[in-house]
């Protein structure tokens, strides 16, 4: 897979298959598309493609702010790599990009994706005040020579829901985080660099790797969550912490991991933490042993609940 940050930059080898959204979190709804879009260009003998922007419209226009993404631009990539497609373009989103008027855009996929295809959902638009609606890209399309392919969204099936980036980030926030791995198609994932903390977990028995986690990307509702950590090519057990520590007053929210059965210093290293089962909200406790007799209970209940599921691999 390649992944460039420009337009300009996209080299593909022949004709291009191209899908063209946000694709945050590449949930269920992004791969029901994006599978066929693979199979469709490899029968066609054309190269998958997919053409995403950042930051994201709704920040650059001041719609969203804080923690808003579900997965990096690296990590969005990533996942787009394992589904088949052969480019990602990461195109730059600012006030010069969103005042292109669609038919100008459509200019630029021809003329650096050699576009055979274009493939969108039913409720996409792109270009000045998103003229370029399906109607608009049919038109586009039957002058300029490319097709266009218009696919449904994918709905939850129990329950009808349209899975959609929003929803997850609102089940993120609400802390159920099954809803949110279940649209997702896979568990949530926090990664980063081990950084130094205030050491406090090893003076009660239960060192926790901080993890530097990108200051955008949403984090899970406060509170103790089941998972499991990958690092350097190894799967651990976890309990994590995700919150401001208010026993000890803590003022800024972080995530930490406590590693099962673990202890090696890895303070530098990049570290995974995939986000299984929410064990509880976080406390204030009263004492400090108070809180060492309920980290080992989220210990156990961590081990009793990731001892019923096989190891995942990285």
């Amino acid at each position: 897979m390649q992944h460039v940050y420009s337009l300009a930059d996209a080299h593909p080898a022949g004709p291009t298959i191209v899908a063209v959204g946000m694709f945050d979190g590449v949930h269920l709804g992004h791969q029901y598309l994006l599978k066929r879009l693979v199979e469709t260009a490899r029968a066609q003998g054309c190269v998958p493609a997919v053409l995403t922007f950042f930051p994201h419209p709704d920040v650059v226009l001041g719609r969203a702010s804080g923690r808003y993404y579900l997965t990096t631009p690296d990590q969005r990539a990533e996942a787009l790599g394992r589904l088949g497609i052969e480019w990602v373009i990461s195109h730059p989103f600012d006030d010069r990009v969103r005042q292109i008027r669609a038919a100008d855009f459509v200019d630029q996929l021809l003329a650096h994706l050699n576009l055979r295809e274009l493939w969108v959902g039913r409720d996409f638009a792109l270009g000045y005040k998103r003229e370029g609606n399906v109607d608009f890209l049919r038109e586009q399309g039957a002058t300029k020579g490319f097709t266009l392919e218009v696919v449904d969204l994918v709905t939850n099936d129990d329950n009808g829901t349209i899975i959609n980036s929003s929803r997850i980030r609102a089940a993120l926030e609400a802390g159920d985080i099954e809803l949110a791995n279940r649209w997702l198609g896979r568990p949530y994932r926090l990664s980063g660099t081990v950084i130094h903390g205030d050491g406090r977990g090893r003076t009660i028995g239960f060192p926790t790797a901080n993890i530097d986690v990108w200051v955008e990307q949403v984090l899970p509702q406060n509170g103790v969550y089941a998972g499991w950590v990958h690092l350097d090519g190894e799967t651990f057990m976890a309990a994590a912490n995700v919150g401001n520590r208010p026993t000890f007053n803590g003022k800024i929210v972080r995530a930490e991991a406590h590693i099962l059965d673990f202890d090696r210093d890895i303070y530098g290293e990049t570290l995974d933490f995939d986000v299984i089962v929410r064990l509880r909200p976080e406390e204030k406790y009263n004492d400090i042993d108070a809180l060492i007799e309920q980290i080992a209970r989220d210990v156990e209940k961590t081990r009793e609940i990731l001892s019923r599921l096989p190891t995942p691999k990285r």
